[in-house]
């Protein structure tokens, strides 16, 4: 990966590697950086963490792969918390 610069800051940003990929980060907290396959990286460690801890039960999280061209569509939120309860 080239070096990034935060678009908010311009502070350089700093690298950590995690497993095969890398994440970079604002050192002022301003937000991270990381190419698509990194996503799913880090989403299937946090699937296996889950996995592995005792007394957690969460739903995984989907894989993001290369050929993924956009995210699933968000499902459609209600306009107010009581209009949940007429659907």
């Amino acid at each position: 990966m080239e070096t990034l610069e935060c678009p908010r800051c311009g502070v350089g940003m700093e690298e950590r590697r995690l497993g095969r990929s890398a994440v970079r980060r604002c050192p002022d907290g301003h937000g991270v950086f990381l190419e698509r396959l990194a996503l799913g990286d880090l989403i299937d460690a946090e699937n296996d963490w889950h996995r592995s801890a005792e007394g957690f039960h969460t739903a995984p999280l989907p894989r993001i792969t290369a050929d993924m061209a956009a995210p699933p569509p968000a499902p459609v939120r209600a306009p107010a918390w009581v209009a949940t309860l007429f659907d």
